[in-house]
């Protein structure tokens, strides 16, 4: 499922006009980046948690020359599912 199908079945599913439910799922998408730039976790009681982890500098490869390269520390997002969500599957 992409986004375009994504916004057509919560429009279907919420009675919705598709410009609604793609406005509605920006708004979600945009909250949780900026809640997470800030270094705060989402919770959604049943669906999971967002976080954000902090990754430390390491050693890597170049694939193509075998090459030793740094990779830098990093800040990266984590979606942990919920306990409902997981057994819905």
């Amino acid at each position: 499922m992409n986004k375009a199908d994504l916004i057509a079945k919560m429009a279907a599913d919420a009675k919705l006009t598709k410009a609604d439910a793609e406005r509605a799922l920006n708004a979600f998408v945009g909250t949780v980046k900026k809640t997470l730039r800030k270094g705060e976790n989402i919770s959604l009681v049943g669906f999971g948690t967002f976080t954000v982890t902090k990754r430390k500098a390491r050693t890597g490869l170049n694939p193509q020359t075998r090459e030793k390269i740094k990779i830098k520390a990093a800040r990266v997002p984590k979606f942990k599912p919920g306990k409902t969500l997981k057994n819905s599957i």
